[in-house]
């Protein structure tokens, strides 16, 4: 089975921008820095794929099939991590 290609990152800056918009906007207004949502282009990462996708009204798997779907064109199933910010907090102050 023939997978299709991801998007180059430079398609996706163009398409948001065709849409009006650019990462930096997306981010922030997903409350992240500026920047944050660039680490979707190198390295997996459903939360910023998931939001690019949206910004651009398709499923992030349109975009990088790679990451949904194995060589056979069976999807691959992503769990999304549940932070548990409580644990965090008390793992950094000791409380």
């Amino acid at each position: 089975m023939c997978i299709k290609q991801d998007w180059h990152s430079i398609d996706i800056i163009a398409a948001l921008r065709k849409k009006g918009t650019c990462m930096a906007a997306v981010s922030r207004a997903a409350g992240l820095s500026s920047s944050t949502l660039a680490n979707a282009f190198t390295r997996p990462w459903p939360k910023g794929e998931g939001l690019i996708a949206g910004a651009l009204g398709m499923p992030p798997e349109d975009i990088w099939p790679s990451r949904y779907f194995n060589q056979e064109g069976e999807r691959i199933v992503r769990v999304l991590r549940n932070k548990q910010p409580e644990k965090f907090y008390k793992t950094i102050t000791g409380n």
